[in-house]
């Protein structure tokens, strides 16, 4: 892996990985029609300045593989209003009424996935497993157009693994290596989609020194992280903020 940018040996890669701007961190890398891997799980750890960037940048025809679609302005939601996405593969789309009405009117391409079945197709696509087989889906319309096949009595669903030209992540902390560590459960989806990007670009809330973090705490090895963008005041907004009504 790697890009233009980065130099030879250790030290020119780690220099070259490190851009202090969303802007810049997407120059030369994002273009129309490219497939992107989104990480997040609503907006629990999303890439949200590099996804604003994407918007500014005016790319579109996107495929984007992510959990879901983020919410009416915000997030991937804002993509959906620049009309950008052309077609979503997701596992949950409840919370943005963008999206509904584009996917009912015909206007945006939907390939729905059950939760476990999208994290484990974007898994192998970074493992290099071309496919796989599953219970979960068979007899509905997960299912329809797909080889099944039946094993031990049982029978099961092939899933094809999803790869992407382009992963967008966010984790907590990096050092100049690319190796990432992730909060919580901030990580959900953001390791497998790095994984199955060609080209990773990271955005990170902290970059700390060359083996400040521990070898066995890194959740992402810095081989699979090609640029890393520091926003350490993201936004990190609420989805549905509930509260405890007070007892007098």
């Amino acid at each position: 892996m790697g890009d233009s940018t980065m130099g030879t040996g250790q030290a020119g890669r780690s220099a070259g990985r490190l851009f202090t701007d969303a802007h810049d961190a997407l120059r030369g890398v994002v273009a129309d029609g490219q497939t992107l891997a989104v990480g997040g799980f609503g907006l629990c750890g999303i890439p949200e300045a590099l996804i604003a960037a994407l918007r500014d940048s005016g790319v579109k025809g996107l495929t984007v593989i992510s959990n879901n679609a983020g919410v009416d302005g915000f997030g991937l939601g804002q993509l959906l209003g620049t009309r950008q996405i052309r077609k979503m593969i997701s596992s949950y789309v409840g919370e943005n009424k963008e999206f509904e009405r584009q996917f009912l009117a015909g206007e945006l391409e939907l390939e729905f996935n059950p939760q476990g079945t999208l994290a484990e197709r974007l898994r192998a696509g970074g493992a290099g497993i071309p496919a796989f087989y599953t219970a979960t889906g068979y007899g509905t319309v997960v299912a329809q157009g797909k080889e099944t096949r039946e094993f031990n009595g049982r029978m099961y669903v092939m899933e094809t693994a999803l790869t992407a030209d382009v992963a967008l992540v966010k984790a907590w902390k990096a050092d100049p290596a690319g190796n990432l560590l992730f909060r919580k459960t901030a990580r959900n989806f953001n390791p497998a989609c790095a994984m199955a990007g060609k080209v990773c670009i990271a955005e990170v809330e902290e970059i700390v020194a060359l083996g400040a973090i521990d070898p066995d705490q890194v959740h992402l090895p810095g081989i699979y992280v090609d640029r890393i963008v520091h926003n350490p005041h993201p936004e990190k907004r609420i989805e549905q903020r509930t509260v405890r009504q007070e007892v007098k």
